[in-house]
């Protein structure tokens, strides 16, 4: 096979600054593709394609588009976007993020990793254990490998890896060798109306697979602090990444590596110097009062709750959980679900809903407010605060912490930026 087998292809993305599309568009690059894209607004993904030179845009314009181009898109990209309307207006080929990933894994056997929680996780894992043990994968994962500083790359090895996304059914555009379900629970109340759709849509996920990985048994562990050791396949496996549920995703990830031909013990050496996945319980150092501040990308309740057991392995005077709610459908559904998991905290301080795709016309009455007071209402009279916005929560927080506490800021949207701005590295605005 060409080592640029997209030599001459064209490929235009809208919103390349998310962790998911500026992957694809890393690797599109690698496979010989000319790649531009645009985005909203500057992220960090957006320098890493600078650094790989690529020239994407910060904001979008109809004469950002190139010329022959494919477009791609996500589900968050509106249909008045200025540059899809103009690739209309032009008629030109517009593709789906999962049409694109799609097609990458019928490039090379793939290992895709699925489920409703831990799949930026498992498939991290997979990806550094075939990295360390010389495999050179490919990969493309919706978040940062901190181990490789990158969510992508086309390496030179056998396989791919891919984070396979249910929330928008594009998992079901994907060929997989080896498939990997963490687990399944109703998220995106959006695209599915049921648990008994989302299951159909996850065993037509699965259904072409050699291998299937699934509804795994917990095997024998220990926590400790910022880490947990297990065994399993009669092997010794150590951790630096805290929580049951990181010994699930660890286990997944050692069995679809065993399926692509590494032996449990080469995992498990490998393993021990995974350091997680960009904003999967990421330290961001000392904040105010001698705090320690963490970030988490927890935005379901089952999430919230695992990464607060997670936390309390720290041995921190108390807990404090800052969440930002993700989404209008899914505060709606599930507020009193957030609330009795934020409950496991010593205090809470609760942001308003981070909207991303959705608007809030179309939810009225819906706001973090329902949180905070389902909050308050399980918390058992340990302090929960309602701070709407960034700013508001970083003055609170730096009034109210001490010595000696640990901080989780959590939630899927921009609220990492609180964490920078706690330990001084940004402001929070």
């Amino acid at each position: 096979m060409s080592s640029t087998p997209w030599a001459g292809r064209r490929l235009h993305f809208l919103g390349v600054g998310g962790a998911g599309m500026s992957g694809l568009a890393l690797v599109a690059h690698a496979l010989g593709a000319e790649v531009t894209g645009s985005d909203r607004s500057e992220s960090s993904y957006m320098r890493r394609l600078r650094e790989a030179g690529l020239e994407p845009k910060v904001g979008h314009d109809a004469a950002n588009m190139p010329d022959g181009a494919e477009v791609v898109v996500s589900t968050a990209i509106p249909d008045d976007n200025a540059e899809l309307a103009a690739a209309r207006e032009h008629a030109a080929a517009v593709l789906h993020r999962g049409d694109l990933l799609g097609e990458l894994t019928r490039l090379r056997p793939t290992i895709a990793v699925a489920g409703t929680h831990g799949k930026t996780t498992t498939a991290s894992m997979a990806a550094h254990v075939l990295v360390e043990t010389g495999r050179d994968p490919a990969y493309v994962i919706g978040g940062e490998v901190r181990s490789t500083g990158t969510n992508a790359a086309w390496g030179e090895g056998e396989w791919l890896v891919v984070e396979a996304d249910e929330s928008d059914r594009s998992f079901l555009k994907l060929s997989a060798e080896i498939a990997v379900v963490t687990n399944v629970e109703l998220d995106h109340h959006a695209t599915f109306a049921t648990i008994g759709e989302l299951e159909e849509a996850f065993d037509r996920f699965t259904e072409g697979a050699r291998v299937v990985i699934a509804e795994l048994e917990e095997p024998d562990s220990e926590l400790v602090p910022l880490g947990s050791r297990f065994s399993a396949l009669g092997t010794e496996f150590e951790l630096q990444v805290p929580g049951r549920h990181n010994v699930m995703n660890a286990f997944a990830a050692v069995l679809a590596c065993r399926e692509a031909g590494v032996g449990p013990e080469e995992s498990a050496k490998a393993l021990r110097s995974f350091a997680g996945a960009g904003r999967r319980f990421e330290e961001h150092g000392t904040g105010p009062a001698g705090s320690s501040i963490y970030d988490d990308y927890a935005h379901h309740p089952t999430e919230v709750r695992a990464t607060l057991e997670a936390a309390r392995t720290l041995g921190a005077e108390r807990i404090v959980a800052c969440f930002q709610p993700h989404l209008y459908s899914r505060t709606q559904h599930l507020a009193r679900d957030f609330g009795r998991a934020l409950a496991l905290a010593d205090m809470a301080v609760v942001l308003d809903v981070y909207p991303a795709r959705e608007v809030a016309e179309d939810f009225p009455g819906v706001s973090g407010w329902l949180v905070a007071a389902a909050t308050a209402d399980a918390a058992g009279g340990r302090p929960v605060y309602w701070a709407p916005g960034l700013g508001d929560a970083e003055r609170l927080l730096r009034a109210e912490l001490r010595e000696g506490d640990a901080v989780l800021t959590l939630g899927a949207g921009d609220v990492d930026a609180l964490a920078r701005a706690l330990t001084g590295k940004t402001a929070a605005g």
